[in-house]
């Protein structure tokens, strides 16, 4: 029978050298100083939307006739006047000029009736109007008129980003503000057919509802994307639009309140 030589064969996979440590992650970064300077940015959004009630629907019959049903529904309910009633909603933003201006989703502000920026560290609240807005991106640009200059982020450049890399998001989830979490770039380039635009960052940095709006920040404390959706049925994947996009749009948000796209014609 053979015998298995006692000398160690030579591997034919790739082995790490003895006590090497594996780059970049003998020790995670903590996180608190950058968060620290980077808080006193992203804001608390609250918006408010009148909603009216019609009456209720009548229908006539293929000859026109009196919908029979009338008589009996306006007997016992009455006449339905239209009501009004007040729809709240949250999200989140990120200060970018120290005059005020305010980067966010559209979908956020879209429609609202009144718009509330909510400072952090008791800095005040303020009434915001939208100063521009694009449905294709989902972005909107807001201003605010505060009592003195604001500290304002830096945005990056979001076509650096690498997967794999760290990032962390603050927002407004549920209303509880300021919450940071932190996680990776899960992918680039994603198309979820969410929309008109497609082209997002993936991370699973938790992103709730009420994130919408807020800062996704690389691990320097640039803004490198705007936290804008989450999977419903998963767990740790969110979409962030990249800043990049943002950049390319906020002259013309500024200037002419909306984006205007070239197109090609026959």
């Amino acid at each position: 029978m053979a015998v298995p030589s006692q000398s160690r064969a030579k591997a034919f996979w790739k082995e790490s050298e003895a006590g090497a440590a594996a780059k970049g992650v003998a020790g995670l970064p903590s996180l608190a100083d950058l968060v620290e300077g980077l808080k006193r940015t992203v804001v608390n959004i609250q918006v408010t939307k009148k909603v009216q009630t019609g009456p209720l629907p009548f229908f006539r019959g293929p000859r026109g006739e009196k919908d029979p049903f009338r008589d009996f529904f306006e007997r016992f309910f009455g006449d339905q006047v239209p009501k009004e009633f007040e729809q709240k909603g949250l999200g989140s933003g990120v200060v970018i000029s120290k005059e005020g201006y305010v980067l966010t989703n559209n979908h956020v502000v879209e429609g609202a009736d009144e718009i509330l920026v909510r400072l952090p560290e008791g800095q005040g609240e303020y009434a915001a109007k939208v100063v521009g807005a694009d449905t294709t991106t989902d972005l909107a640009l807001l201003k605010i008129e505060p009592e003195k200059e604001l500290q304002a982020a830096i945005l990056g450049d979001s076509d650096r980003l690498r997967v794999g890399e760290w990032v962390i998001a603050i927002g407004n989830p549920f209303g509880l503000e300021h919450t940071v979490t932190a996680g990776i770039v899960s992918a680039k380039g994603r198309v979820i057919g969410s929309g008109p635009y497609d082209d997002f960052i993936q991370t699973d940095a938790s992103i709730n509802p009420g994130n919408s709006g807020g800062p996704l920040f690389n691990l320097q404390g640039e803004v490198v994307g705007i936290n804008t959706a989450i999977v419903a049925t998963g767990q740790g994947i969110g979409f962030a639009i990249p800043i990049n996009v943002a950049k390319e749009e906020l002259p013309q948000l500024r200037e002419k309140g909306k984006v205007t796209r070239g197109w090609l014609g026959v």
